[in-house]
This record gives structure tokens, C-alpha cells and sequence, in this order.
């Protein structure tokens, strides 16, 4: 009696013990929160300012995801978007590898459901007649048959979370990779209408060109008729000429300069560059569009880049909890059942019936540092996507303010440039009236007309410079993308906080 007694004490010491051990185990085994480094925020743009953007407020304007290129009036831009989302292959790589990032994921989740395998085997043996211990017994013949059908379940308890933070990982690689798509597509768009407005510039300049390539063959050949008329110097002629052919050769550099962003632009919408054409527009004065910049804080949700960034972080989180589950023991469900017998004909019967069923506590005791290792690896990992995260959001407003300042810069070189534009024509009037009273030589004439023909090309630069600024403003603010729902609870307060790892920022 009293042996019975203690050994029930036994047991349930032992048995409480285990619960407590569990308990603490499983307390030390919680998953770690995702915690994001510390970013200097402040309440505006510094640089939003003049005419052509909003001042940063919650009430301006969004920008629209899709069709933010219309602004700018030109229909064969909106025609070449609708190519390039079609059949553009950088844009299609990125889709596959947003699709191998989802297949990852399904297989991660896989492992959170058991395991059913089956297998069936049928063989003819021959044991050695010299055998020590024959499988069959003593007497047992020296040929005989086997068959095994068998079923093989089994189930991993998910006890300290390393299947669910594998799941976890996986799912946030999955919008990362998201995110990195719709980082792909809005920076293959931003080029394709950056690279249309440098070529709607270069139609601009070639206008200005044509027209001064003839109006300097009408002076050369007005030059050339008063020197053989003795009234004009061969100096002059000379001058006039060398005049036009610079005129000339400037503008075969500019038909070079179309010819190659034609190219460029074929090979992004996934067209072949022998057969793609984009005839110049009818009209070449594009629109100004007004960029609303919003408020720094809201920037965070606005570009895709961030969002993949701050899922990676959540990523290497989960990796890192995956890492310290290693220090725990995995605790294994299986069962196995099926038919086994000598006899072909009479498999399928009661007694060959076999099974097992039992749970299987496994515990690494040693391992030569390995998983200290592997979690130091891990801790690294989550530094660096961490840093990662923060350069990122830096680059943001860095990349916000610079393009905010050159479109207010550019905008006021515009004017001035304009400016410039009538004072060299007035110049170019007064110096041709000169000449042709007799009281200037020919070089006013070419000094004037030189003057007004590079102030005009630098007006036509400088709007389009501002132009490219604004799309460039675009793809600094996110092109109007919003993370979805599920992002955004990734980086609630419920998961994630902003403040600094290991005290270090």
C-alpha cells in the first residue's frame, strides 16, 4: 500500500513538474515583436512651395495610382502605359517573383496541417540458409512472399510557435514582394513618361531648329547674293555660312538624341525597336500638372518601397523567433496502419491488420553551437533589414524635397529664360535693321541670332526639366499607391513600434 501511495506521489510530482516546466518553457518561447528603428518626422516639406504643387495638408488631393500620367495632356503617353503594362517583361519578371513569393508561402503554411503518406510494396525474398537469426524463425522456408499497404500520418504540435513564425516570415516575404511589384511597375511607368517628355522636348528643339536651320539658308543665301554683288564681305558670307551649318549639325544632335529615347522607350513597353514609332505630337506645349506632396507622415503609407522594407523587417523578425524555437524540444503526433502478409491471395484480411500510434519528443543535446549560432545569424538579419527599413524612409524625403525644389528652381529659371527669350529678340531685331542700314556688320546679326536660337533651346530645356521634376516628384511620393489593410496592421501599435533597437537608432 504504501508503495502504491509513493509511486502515485511520484507521478503526480513528476506530472506537475512537467506542467510547470511546460509553462515556463512555453513562456520563454513567445514569438518577438516586430519593432521598427526611429525616424526624425516633421510637419511638412520644407521645399512645397509656388505655383506647381499643394501645400502639404491632409486635405490635398491624392494622387491617382493609375492614370497620374494624364495630366500632362498627351495621348500617345496614356497609349504607351496601357503597352506597357501589357507587355512589358521587366514588369512581368517582377509579377513571377511575386508569384514565387506566394508559392513559398502556400508551402510554409503547408506544414501547419498533418501529413498523410502511403505506400505500397510487393516483393519476393530468398533469406540465407546461414543466416544467425532468420526472419522467419528457425524453420521458416528459404523463399516466401511480402506485401505491405501502409498508411503514415503524422503531425508536428506547433507547442512554441516555429511552424506559425515560419508562416509568419513567409507571409511578409509575400508582401514585400508585392510591394517590390508595384515598386517595379511604378518606376517602369515613371521612366516611360520621363523618358516620352525628354522626347516631346527633343520634338520642341527640333522645331526650333528647322525653323532657324531656314531662316540662316535664307541669310546665307541673301549674304551670298550681296557678295557677288560686291555689297557684302566674304567675311560676312563666311560667317553666315559656318552659322547655318551649326545650325544644322545641332539638329541632326537632337534627331540622334529622339532616335535613342524611341528605342528606349519600344524596348520598355516590350516592342521591337525596328518597328516602333512615335510620330511627333501636333501639338508640342504639354501640360503643367499640379503635384499635391501631402504630409511627411503620410509618405510612410504612400510608397511601395517602405511598405516592402518594413515587411522585411517584419520577416526577420519572425525568422529570428524561428531561431530561438530551436532551443526547445518538437513534440510530433504519428500513426501508421495497413495490411502486411506472406500471402498474395489472402492480403486484404483481419489478422495481417498492423498499426502504431504514439507522440515523439525530440530534443537536441547538443549540437556544437549551432543554434547560438543560427540566432546570432538571425539577430544580425533583423539589424540589417532594420537599418534597411530606416534608409529607406530617409531616402523618401530626401528624394521628396529634391524633386520639390527643382520644380520651384526650375519654374523660376523658366521665367527668367523667357525674358531672356524677348530681350534677344528685340536684340536680333535692332542688330538686323543695323546691318541692313549699313551700320553694323554682319557679326551683330550672327552674334544676335545665336544668342535668341540658345535662349529659346534653353527655355525649351528648362520646361522640360520641369516637367521630368514633377514626374520624378510622382515616384518620390508612391504614384498614389496605399498599402493594403494587412500591411498596414503589420505596422500597428499592436505589433510593431517606432522607437530604437538596442538603443542604437
Amino acid at each position: 500500500m504504501t508503495t502504491r501511495r509513493s509511486a502515485g506521489a511520484v507521478r503526480g510530482v513528476t506530472l506537475a513538474m512537467g506542467a510547470l516546466t511546460a509553462a515556463l518553457i512555453a513562456g520563454c518561447a513567445q514569438p518577438p515583436k516586430t519593432v521598427l528603428p526611429e525616424v526624425p518626422m516633421t510637419t511638412g516639406f520644407k521645399e512645397a512651395r509656388g505655383p506647381w504643387v499643394e501645400a502639404g495638408s491632409s486635405t490635398s488631393a491624392a494622387i491617382a495610382f493609375d492614370g497620374w500620367w494624364k495630366g500632362y495632356g498627351d495621348p500617345e503617353l496614356d497609349a504607351l502605359q496601357q503597352r506597357l503594362v501589357e507587355n512589358s517583361p521587366d514588369l512581368a519578371s517582377a509579377l513571377a517573383r511575386y508569384q514565387q513569393a506566394r508559392a513559398a508561402t502556400d508551402s510554409l503554411r503547408s506544414a501547419q496541417s498533418p501529413t498523410l503518406n502511403s505506400s505500397l510494396n510487393g516483393q519476393r525474398d530468398r533469406q540465407s540458409e546461414r543466416r544467425p537469426l532468420r526472419v522467419l524463425g528457425p524453420t521458416s522456408p528459404d523463399w516466401y512472399n511480402s506485401a505491405t499497404l501502409g498508411l503514415d500520418l503524422s503531425y508536428e504540435v506547433d507547442l512554441w510557435g516555429r511552424i506559425s513564425q515560419q508562416v509568419r516570415a513567409g507571409l511578409a516575404s509575400e508582401r514585400a514582394a508585392a510591394a517590390d511589384l508595384a515598386t517595379a511597375r511604378l518606376a517602369l511607368q515613371a521612366q516611360l513618361a520621363d523618358s516620352l517628355l525628354q522626347l516631346r522636348g527633343l520634338d520642341r528643339d527640333n522645331a526650333l531648329l528647322a525653323d532657324a536651320e531656314e531662316a540662316y539658308t535664307r541669310a546665307f543665301d541673301l549674304i551670298s547674293r550681296r557678295h557677288r554683288a560686291g555689297i557684302a564681305s566674304g567675311l560676312d558670307q563666311a560667317r553666315a555660312e559656318g552659322q547655318l551649318e551649326s545650325a544644322r549639325s545641332q539638329r541632326r544632335q537632337s534627331q540622334a538624341q529622339r532616335a535613342v529615347l524611341e528605342h528606349a522607350i519600344a524596348a520598355l513597353v516590350g516592342a521591337n525597336a525596328s518597328s516602333f514609332r512615335i510620330e511627333p505630337a501636333a501639338s508640342l506645349d504639354l501640360a503643367m500638372p499640379v503635384v499635391p506632396p501631402g504630409l511627411p507622415s503620410t509618405l510612410l503609407e504612400r510608397r511601395p518601397d517602405i511598405a516592402a522594407a518594413q515587411q522585411r523587417v517584419v520577416a526577420a523578425t519572425a525568422t529570428l523567433g524561428v531561431a530561438k524555437t530551436a532551443f526547445f524540444p518538437s513534440v510530433v503526433l504519428s500513426a501508421q496502419g495497413g495490411f502486411q502478409s506472406s500471402d498474395f491471395g489472402r492480403f486484404l484480411e483481419a489478422p495481417n491488420l498492423f498499426w502504431a500510434i504514439g507522440p515523439t519528443l525530440a530534443y537536441n543535446l547538443f549540437d556544437g553551437g549551432r543554434r547560438k549560432a543560427e540566432e546570432a545569424r538571425a539577430t544580425a538579419a533583423l539589424d540589417e533589414s532594420a537599418q534597411r527599413y530606416r534608409g529607406t524612409v530617409l531616402a523618401a524625403f530626401q528624394q521628396v524635397e529634391d524633386q520639390l525644389v527643382l520644380l520651384d528652381r526650375y519654374g523660376e529659371a523658366l521665367e527668367a529664360e523667357n525674358k531672356s527669350v524677348d530681350a534677344a529678340e528685340r536684340s536680333l531685331a535692332l542688330a538686323t535693321n543695323r546691318y541692313r542700314a549699313g551700320a553694323a556688320a554682319y557679326l551683330e546679326v550672327v552674334t544676335s541670332q545665336t544668342a535668341g536660337l540658345q535662349a529659346r533651346r534653353s527655355a525649351v530645356d528648362l520646361a522640360t526639366r520641369q516637367r521630368r521634376a514633377t514626374v520624378a516628384l510622382v515616384r518620390a511620393l508612391g504614384g498614389g499607391w496605399q498599402a493594403p489593410a494587412e500591411m498596414k496592421a503589420d505596422a500597428g501599435a499592436s505589433d510593431a513600434v517606432a522607437v530604437t533597437r538596442n538603443g542604437n537608432p
